[in-house]
């Protein structure tokens, strides 16, 4: 009889990831020592459990026509078909056609998170995004649709009580445009996510909520399927800029 127990190996993902965020918040005083502790957390769980075709790293989105994001906490992005990811003096560089996901990251949800972390995404979506036709042995195919970036939100802990009602969706609320947070992940209470079809949020609580969400950002993932051809030419013209 085997001994293994998926029930078992799924909670201690979550309890693992609960654990570092807790011990995040205890041990480091300082903001941004934090907050890069905490975006450190998530990036090591995401690259560890998502496909090998997604990476995960703190970085900035860039397009062909020059225009940069703000700093993503973490973004995750194509290493399958990306033809560049720039690094320079730490700082890594992504081209916005490589992008999946984005999300803010931060120990505690509250409404003025909520805002700075719509107005990250809002920068990325804003991004212009190349899409080339791809040819193949009788022609090519047309450009493929460019993916929806996926925006979202993880923190420890939420200041509102309860930790996911009525003021948490407020607070998503207020922007469903460029900025719309689809998915997120309060590891000590709960998850969420928008319902397009429903135009609401749902949210879930308990429930071994980091494992919850890593399963849902897959499922999301699934169906975002393959980043466009990009259009290296277009960020060749720099060159004689």
């Amino acid at each position: 009889m085997s001994m293994w127990s998926l029930s078992q190996l799924l909670s201690s993902l979550h309890e693992d990831i609960q654990q570092r965020l807790a011990t995040v918040r205890k041990t480091f005083g300082h903001p941004g020592t934090k907050g890069d502790a905490s975006e450190n957390v998530w990036i090591s769980m995401l690259d560890t459990y998502l496909p090998k075709r997604y990476q995960a790293a703190k970085a900035h989105v860039v397009d062909s026509l020059g225009n940069f994001s703000q700093q993503i906490d973490v973004v995750i992005f194509d290493r399958q078909y990306s033809p560049f990811i720039f690094t320079y003096e730490n700082e890594t560089i992504i081209p916005a056609e490589s992008v999946y996901a984005v999300f803010e990251a931060k120990q505690t949800a509250n409404a003025g998170l909520v805002t700075y972390a719509q107005e990250k995404v809002a920068s990325v979506r804003k991004l212009h995004r190349t899409s080339l036709p791809i040819p193949h042995a009788g022609g090519t195919y047309p450009p493929k649709p460019l993916v929806p970036i996926l925006g979202g939100l993880l923190t420890f802990e939420s200041e509102w009580s309860p930790a996911l009602g009525a003021s948490f969706d407020r607070a998503l609320s207020t922007d469903l445009g460029h900025g719309r947070l689809d998915i997120g992940c309060v590891a000590a209470h709960g998850h969420f996510s928008f319902d397009q079809t429903a135009n609401r949020y749902n949210f879930t609580d308990g429930n071994k909520p980091a494992t919850a969400f890593l399963f849902k950002l897959i499922a999301q993932l699934q169906f975002s399927g393959t980043v466009p051809m990009i259009d290296v030419e277009a960020y060749g013209q720099w060159l004689t800029k």
